[in-house]
């Protein structure tokens, strides 16, 4: 019969190039900075900026960036310590809520025509608000004359009044 053979793995060869491995020194995290760790600390020592020890290491035959000795500075300088973060503000979305007036409308609004749903909306208008939403507009505040008390909405009806007849 013929049964598959498995190669044995070489334990001690595997061990040995395990040993003399050498990564590639261009892959090695701040290799080219390390030997100049001392300036750089003396360097923000004296409240330099990343971006003017940058200069000052490239003006003298070391090549980096200003990104690569500010992530220098923050990983090894600082002991990899995490920066603050601005919090998010919570945006969740509000539930909607059933939103009840107090006083119902005295005054009676006109019958308004039927008039078809649009089907899609412009731009960056929001769709409009439904009845049982808390969704206010953003735009400018507009007396909604039907939701004045009696006696708002005839002190409401004698200033138009008074405002058109001083008018020529």
């Amino acid at each position: 019969m013929n049964t598959p053979s498995t190669p044995t793995p070489d334990l001690e060869s595997l061990r040995k190039a395990v040993q003399e491995f050498r990564p590639n020194p261009h892959r090695v995290p701040f290799n080219g900075l390390k030997p100049v760790h001392d300036s750089i600390v003396e360097l923000r020592r004296q409240n330099a900026s990343y971006s003017a020890i940058a200069d000052l290491l490239q003006q003298h035959g070391v090549k980096t960036s200003r990104a690569r000795v500010a992530e220098y500075g923050r990983i090894v300088l600082e002991g990899g310590r995490s920066r603050k973060r601005r919090k998010r503000a919570n945006t969740a979305p509000v539930a909607n809520a059933l939103v009840t007036s107090q006083t119902p409308p005295a005054v009676a609004a006109k019958p308004t025509p039927a008039m078809p749903a649009p089907t899609a909306a412009p731009g960056n208008v929001p769709p409009p608000p439904k009845e049982n939403s808390t969704y206010t507009s953003r735009g400018p505040r507009i007396a909604k004359v039907d939701q004045l008390s009696p006696e708002e909405a005839k002190e409401f009806e004698a200033s138009l009044k008074s405002g058109s007849a001083s008018k020529p």
